[in-house]
């Protein structure tokens, strides 16, 4: 290039400039541009040089608007980068309550967010009000004189304005509040610093939208995990609470059920599996917070599955005899060998057999069986009870879930069995999954176990 900048250079850079307030022209064309115009002196051209230098501004905010989702950081770099851009001593960005129909300070040059927060403008009456409703930029190079001024907020921050320009804040066709700058250093604001100003707000508004989302999302989840953890030391504590006066309660029940006889067994019987089923519910929920606590470990060992089977299947005896149902083992004569915990797949599968018997009819069939299939062993507990609706398969695997409606349930149980089942499974290295084919067709709950690797 010689002395001056070429003419052809400034219609470029205006159309690269419009294309850029659509959103459209990806960052390395600006870089391209840019460097291209650098090449040559730009002191013949000040007004397209302090152009380039707040175009350079706008490709940094974008940068960080998209790489930032901290809701406060992201609002002061935004006020910062439109002070600066536009050369005035302060901005302000003011976003829509919609719960109580107005606007209120989200961020101001110098000033504290929290005071600002307490500070509400109204829509009717103000000016920010007004850009809000005709959704159009304003600018006011004398705003003292202006009606719509809103003095409370200049008196609460010690700040005086003297020349305004707004723009509205709109993702697609809806605005989501204003950005504002304030007192222009150097002449007054025109609207060429309208453009950039709503380059700003434009980028900013959807920065902001998923910030808000996201800083929404993370509440949801703070709120979820506390009612979670409530929810376990409910049950901790209840299961703690409950052990010492059931045991009191199954002695006694015991004791007069063996020593006495005729009616008063009889009732002393009811009260002894009365207070058998409520241990069973005790025992469940401390199972359950067991489950949940961080630092579970495992004992793993080289142990026949059909042992584990036939101990799961003499947990159960008094819920199957009640009913009269029969459960069927139907297990290889050579041993299974799984590399588990004994104790707690003991217990997954109990709860298992609890869920099949509970669920099955009076004099129902309930069959237990196994076999080896590759470097797994592969287990399954059938019945003819009830079923499974086929998109009810994995929720049944949720916390305190149950097919039937807490108000109408014709069944037992808190609905965290098959919760436990499932946990202890998979944190061995196992699956578990139920199939079905429907309501009134039975369902099969299968399990797979990492076989031993000495087998």
């Amino acid at each position: 290039m010689s002395g001056r900048v070429p003419s052809l250079v400034i219609p470029y850079i205006e159309q690269m400039f419009h294309l850029f307030e659509l959103g459209v022209v990806p960052l390395p064309v600006w870089g391209y541009t840019i460097n291209m115009i650098q090449t040559g002196p730009l002191e013949t051209a000040p007004d397209l040089k302090q152009r380039i230098k707040q175009l350079l501004r706008l490709v940094e905010l974008s940068v960080t608007l998209n790489s930032t989702l901290n809701l406060e950081e992201l609002l002061q770099f935004i006020i910062q980068t439109a002070a600066e851009v536009l050369d005035c001593e302060a901005a302000s960005i003011l976003l829509y309550d919609e719960k109580r129909v107005r606007l209120f300070f989200a961020a101001a040059t110098g000033s504290d967010p929290r005071k600002l927060a307490e500070m509400p403008v109204p829509i009717e009456g103000s000016i920010a009000g007004t850009i809000f409703r005709t959704n159009r930029a304003l600018i006011l190079n004398d705003v003292q004189k202006d009606p719509r001024h809103y003095p409370l907020v200049s008196k609460q921050v010690g700040f005086q304005p003297r020349s305004l320009l707004g723009v509205p804040m709109r993702i697609r066709e809806r605005v989501t509040g204003v950005l504002e700058a304030l007192n222009k250093r150097q002449g007054v604001f025109t609207e060429a610093d309208e453009r950039i100003l709503s380059v700003v707000a434009s980028h900013a508004a959807v920065a902001i939208h998923n910030a808000r989302l996201v800083q929404a999302l993370q509440q949801a989840y703070d709120e979820v995990s506390e009612a979670d953890k409530m929810k376990s030391n409910f049950l901790t504590l209840a299961s703690h609470e409950l052990r010492t006066p059931l045991g009191i309660i199954i002695g006694y029940a015991t004791f007069l059920q063996e020593e006495s006889q005729g009616e008063l067994s009889e009732h002393a019987e009811h009260v002894l599996n009365a207070a058998l089923r409520m241990r069973s519910i005790v025992d469940a929920m401390a199972n359950m917070t067991l489950l949940k606590a961080e630092g579970l470990t495992f004992r793993l060992q080289n142990v026949p599955i059909q042992r584990i089977l036939e101990s799961a299947c003499e947990e159960i005896p008094k819920l199957a005899e009640a009913k009269n149902q029969e459960v069927t083992l139907t297990l290889p004569p050579r041993s299974l060998v799984v590399n588990v915990d004994i104790e707690k797949t003991t217990l997954a599968f109990v709860n298992v057999l609890n869920n099949a018997a509970r669920f099955s009819p009076e004099g129902g069939k309930i069959t237990v069986g196994a076999e080896q299939q590759g470097q797994e062993v592969f287990v399954w507990v059938q019945d003819k009870g009830v079923g499974i609706p086929p998109d009810q398969l994995e929720k049944i695997f949720q916390e305190f879930y149950q097919v039937e409606p807490p108000s109408t349930r014709r069944h037992g149980g808190l609905g965290i069995g098959l919760t436990i089942a499932r946990g202890l499974i998979e944190a061995q290295g196992g699956q578990i999954w139920a199939e079905s084919e429907g309501l009134g067709k039975g369902a099969t709950f299968k399990v797979l176990l990492p076989a031993a690797e000495d087998q």
